[in-house]
């Protein structure tokens, strides 16, 4: 008998997230939507991460219409979102009101399994998701962000997924965002979880470092159940690892993924004029296509490289892109060692770019730095200092309890606010996450000139 591992395709978010900036449009997807339904993938990740943002503010898309649309066209095949708990899609903490009716329309418009984690591992900050996703029938993958530390060994990894299992988790992901999990720590960590948890356990990593097959390898080696990967025109790099690859790969070793090898190269064939779409228009920046095995010891996820060079660009100060990588591990410490996953990594990321291009550590801090040394973002993973949290927020207040607590509702007070120009729940879901490019999104849509510049005519008489 074949032993069993299920593959998600992650083409349609992380895929194009990681390589090309969230940019792949639906009426780009539709086309190889039915194909990709039949090719016998345990399920496709579609949404949530950023391309609920990137529809909206670069591509003039309902985000909500989206995912309707690869319903319809996937009729055969579960369909995964992301979400960033308490902050959903966004980079703030969103009152439970909002957080739970947004679950609610995720799996109303088609959401199969939802991928809830907290950028902490604070689980305070996944509560209201995890009891909404099984409020409203969604199947709950309760997700671990993996990162190293001193603090973050593998008896801390395990009893998050212990305390997960109890909280109605129907799944555990790991989910390693830069990927550092090497595959002796893969192997470790996948055969200590699975040793005292009996849910199915799914890794998700990247192929930044070079070593991502390898650690998928042993991680199933372990007893992991499900994989992520990308089909091979958005796979590599800073994306997941090839699916065809390792179809081969394991079927040769006698592991069923169900996948069909045809069908796989006709999605592969359709994605690659995609990505030469993508080259071309220069949405797809080479140096994340790179092994990087530097990701080892600076634990920088693909994402977060791609936003440093563009802030050190932005700056015309490229050339200190190792000074900078040098500086995030040293933030990340000072700062009780939080997982570099959005918001989180986004925030490191900023606050190491200024300490070195101002030549002094905190000189500036951006009020999101401030806000978590607070504790607006939930505990983090280990004490900060006195000395740091001195320098950072001053004689200022942090606080102990769950930071939604402080949150009014906030869905109805939204709703009013859009009035007429909402003409659904999800319309005022979409103003309350992003709320000026949904406004804009809306009024495009009532109003096609909405936002078409104003010329200036002038007109000169002839005097004669």
């Amino acid at each position: 008998m074949s032993k069993q591992i299920k593959i998600v395709e992650t083409v349609l978010r992380d895929g194009h997230q990681s390589l090309a900036a969230t940019r792949m449009s639906t009426e780009q997807m539709i086309p190889i939507l039915e194909q990709m339904d039949q090719a016998g993938y345990y399920a496709l990740e579609c949404w949530g991460g950023a391309t609920f943002d990137a529809a909206l503010r670069f591509l003039n898309e309902d985000p909500w219409e989206r995912l309707r649309l690869i319903r319809k066209h996937t009729p055969n095949t579960k369909l995964q979102m992301l979400l960033r708990g308490q902050n959903l899609l966004g980079y703030r903490n969103y009152p439970d009101d909002v957080v739970e009716r947004f679950i609610q329309k995720s799996i109303e418009n088609g959401i199969d399994i939802i991928r809830v984690f907290d950028a902490l591992n604070d689980l305070r900050n996944l509560e209201t998701a995890f009891a909404a996703t099984k409020k409203y029938g969604g199947h709950l993958q309760a997700t671990i962000c993996f990162t190293t530390s001193e603090v973050h060994i593998d008896d801390y990894f395990v009893d998050l997924a212990v305390k997960m299992s109890r909280m109605g988790a129907d799944s555990i992901c790991v989910k390693d965002m830069a990927g550092i999990l090497t595959p002796q720590r893969a192997y470790d960590l996948v055969s200590k979880i699975k040793a005292v948890v009996s849910l199915p356990l799914e890794v998700h990593t990247h192929a930044t470092a070079g070593t991502v097959s390898m650690t998928y390898l042993k991680a199933i080696e372990a007893g992991c159940d499900i994989i992520d990967t990308a089909i091979s025109p958005f796979a590599g790099g800073t994306s997941q690892p090839a699916t065809e690859s390792l179809h081969v790969a394991l079927t040769e070793m006698g592991y069923d993924d169900g996948l069909d090898t045809d069908t796989l190269g006709e999605i592969a064939d359709y994605f690659s004029g995609i990505r030469d779409d993508f080259r071309a228009e220069g949405l797809i920046n080479p140096r994340v296509m790179e092994v990087v095995p530097e990701t080892l010891l600076y634990q920088v996820p693909g994402g977060m490289l791609s936003n440093l060079l563009s802030q050190l660009d932005q700056a015309g100060q490229a050339d200190k892109f190792t000074e900078v990588l040098k500086e995030v591990p040293r933030v990340r410490a000072d700062l009780g060692y939080p997982p570099l996953v959005t918001p989180l990594s986004q925030m490191v990321g900023t606050q190491s770019v200024m300490n070195v291009l101002t030549g002094e550590r905190y000189k500036m801090v951006p009020n999101e730095i401030k806000d978590y040394v607070k504790g607006y973002y939930g505990k983090s993973p280990a004490p900060i200092s006195a000395d740091i949290r001195q320098q950072i927020i001053g004689d200022e207040e942090v606080i102990t309890q769950r930071p939604a607590d402080l949150l009014a509702p906030g869905y109805d007070k939204a709703k009013q606010e859009l009035g007429d120009l909402a003409e659904s729940a999800e319309d005022v879901l979409s103003y309350i996450a992003f709320p000026q490019p949904a406004l804009d999104f809306l009024n495009r849509r009532r109003d096609p000139w909405y936002d078409v510049p104003v010329q200036e005519v002038t007109v000169t008489l002839d005097p004669q």
